[in-house]
């Protein structure tokens, strides 16, 4: 399987509302609801490049991480992927003309890990390319042929979920940690792997540990420090939860901070993130830190 980047994600929301205010308001992408919204008039589309949208928030009695959206290069790799799928026995939902018009793609399917973690994959994306114009002034998200971002998903069963990320989806391994939560030297190792897809360091990772929201954070990328720095003070002022202060990465080298979502889960918001363009000449490391500096995420438990 060939993926090409992650597209889009898909949120799940009590109050969907609340998530076009932290969209735009702190977040500083764009909603295009109006412009996306069929029947379902709750649904919000944050759009933050040339795309209709790269967040999905669909209203649920849960708040939490529903889905991540797999993008392949053509309906030449599609029909590979599934093909994959089918080979390793994979079960697979083909989706409805109705979801592929809310999606805006040509086609998709709809599949999950064996951790349970769900997955959609197309081709194709419909765009009218409308201008990105942010309600706060960013000038624009690091998206393109990188994607949306990168998403860290909760994996409990480790051994059996990164297999099949790297058998089936074909992700490659970029870096590993295995951290623990507390100082406690007997407390068992969680393992965390990152994985690429395109030059970007890493698309997707995974943790050896479980997480009621379905997802440990999703990584948003904006064009210089000096934005990182505007959200943070956005965040502030809108009162919501800092979950890891400022610092920069040792693997990716992001400068970011993370932050509370109103679905649970956090996002991290960086700038000048690491990209390989060779990975033939890039070799895989464990990394016994997680930043050169900063990124405190005791604040979190505060």
């Amino acid at each position: 399987m060939k993926i090409h980047s992650l597209g889009y994600i898909g949120v799940h929301s009590t109050n969907p509302a609340h998530w076009s205010h932290y969209g735009t308001q702190v977040l500083g992408m764009m909603d295009n609801s109006e412009t996306l919204r069929g029947e379902d008039k709750e649904c919000v589309y944050l759009k933050m490049d040339d795309r209709p949208y790269r967040i999905l928030v669909e209203a649920a009695d849960q708040d939490r991480y529903a889905f991540s959206g797999w993008e392949v290069a053509g309906p030449k790799d599609f029909a590979d992927a599934i093909n994959t799928l089918e080979a390793h026995d994979v079960a697979y939902q083909q989706g409805s003309a109705d979801l592929i018009q809310a999606r805006q793609v040509q086609d998709l399917i709809q599949f999950a890990d064996p951790q349970g973690n769900r997955h959609e994959l197309y081709w194709g994306p419909v765009s009218d390319f409308g201008q990105f114009a942010s309600p706060v002034g960013i000038k624009h998200f690091v998206t393109g042929d990188q994607g949306f971002g990168h998403v860290v998903l909760p994996a409990p069963d480790f051994d059996p979920t990164l297999d099949f990320y790297q058998t089936v989806m074909g992700f490659e391994l970029s870096d590993l940690m295995k951290v623990r939560f507390t100082p406690d030297p007997e407390e068992p190792e969680k393992r965390l792997y990152f994985m690429h897809c395109n030059e970007r360091h890493h698309s997707l990772a995974i943790m050896e540990a479980p997480n009621p929201t379905g997802c440990v954070h999703v990584m948003v990328e904006v064009n210089s420090v000096d934005e990182v720095g505007r959200a943070m003070d956005r965040r502030a002022a809108a009162g919501v939860k800092l979950t890891g202060t400022l610092g920069r990465h040792a693997n990716d080298h992001m400068v970011s901070f993370y932050m509370a979502t109103p679905s649970g889960f956090m996002v991290e918001y960086g700038a000048e993130g690491r990209t390989i363009a060779d990975w033939n000449k890039y070799s895989p490391f464990q990394s016994t830190v997680n930043s050169f500096w900063g990124h405190d995420f005791s604040v979190g438990f505060e």
